[in-house]
């Protein structure tokens, strides 16, 4: 999906894999376009379900409008204005360029470092930088997920996740050319916010 791949799994308690599976459902929505069976899927959402205790209610039920009003031939271009473009798009989704204002900084370089230590490598097929924003929140999904290393969730969200995903979620949110994905940046400010919240929680 977003080019990262882990060397083993895990098999976390329901609670942790809602966690897990939202950041795999943004680095599904930010790797590329979102085809008719994601948007089928996205349209079906229940958001009082989705979401028990009602903190992200609306972000849910945003998404899922803008899911039901969405086609895949708008969405293809759309994501191409937002995050490709003829030159650049209108935003730029990598770490380095949020955290050093240039792309293949030292974001990169030190999130590298951190993926090796976790055992987890970009895929051969995938060009994108291991600092685009989809391959960051699947990496996220991964240690939730992965066997043993749920103990650097707090480590890697502070270092490489809060320290500038709420920013672009925020830009997104604003961005000209946002329709749909609009409501993809008020699900990731909303669960950010969450995520916040839940690991400065004390073990």
């Amino acid at each position: 999906m977003t080019g990262t791949a882990p060397q083993n799994g895990g098999h976390p308690d329901p609670g942790q894999q809602v966690r897990a599976d939202v950041y795999r459902l943004l680095a599904a929505l930010l790797a590329g376009p979102p085809d008719a069976a994601l948007l089928d899927l996205l349209r079906g959402i229940d958001p009082d379900a989705a979401e028990a205790e009602g903190t992200m209610t609306g972000a849910w039920r945003s998404l899922r409008a803008a899911a039901q009003r969405a086609d895949p031939a708008s969405l293809e271009a759309e994501y191409f204005n937002l995050f490709i473009g003829l030159g650049r798009g209108e935003l730029v989704p990598y770490a380095s360029y949020y955290l050093n204002g240039f792309l293949m900084e030292k974001a990169l370089a030190e999130l590298r470092g951190e993926l090796a230590g976790l055992g987890i490598r970009r895929r051969k097929d995938v060009a994108e930088p291991e600092d685009h924003v989809a391959a960051v929140c699947e990496v996220m999904g991964m240690i939730i997920s992965g066997n043993g290393l749920q103990f650097k969730e707090s480590h890697f969200f502070e270092n490489f996740v809060d320290s500038w995903v709420g920013r672009f979620f925020a830009d997104l949110g604003t961005a000209e050319q946002a329709d749909f994905y609009r409501a993809v940046a008020g699900l990731g400010e909303a669960f950010v916010a969450v995520e916040r919240q839940y690991l400065s929680l004390p073990a």
